[in-house]
């Protein structure tokens, strides 16, 4: 099975619930969604997935100054970012139930 188009649309949605908790950046994205379970997701992965979801008005990055070093890119949910969380997450319970029910 592959798993990487599963987890593609999943992540994006955690990705922004995890901005939503906190204005943060990058490297601490990558971090938490390790903490979650979420073993494979690299930098790599992410600075793609922050850029389209800066493109669809999501999120907004700003620069911000770093105690250790160069400025940092923070992100930060807009209204549409907000609004599409609460979206993602009903779809994700009706999915889940679904998929439940049948396993």
């Amino acid at each position: 099975m592959d798993k990487a188009q599963l987890m593609k649309g999943i992540l994006e949605g955690c990705i922004l619930k995890i901005i939503d908790q906190e204005e943060t950046y990058g490297y601490e994205i990558v971090t938490r969604l390790q903490d979650y379970g979420f073993s494979d997701a690299k930098e790599g992965t992410l600075y793609p997935l922050l850029l389209r979801l800066e493109k669809k008005k999501l999120i907004k990055g700003t620069f911000k100054e770093s105690p250790l070093g160069p400025k940092r890119k923070y992100y930060a949910l807009t209204q549409e970012g907000k609004d599409y969380v609460d979206q993602f997450y009903q779809a994700w319970q009706e999915v889940k139930e679904s998929v439940d029910r049948i396993f």
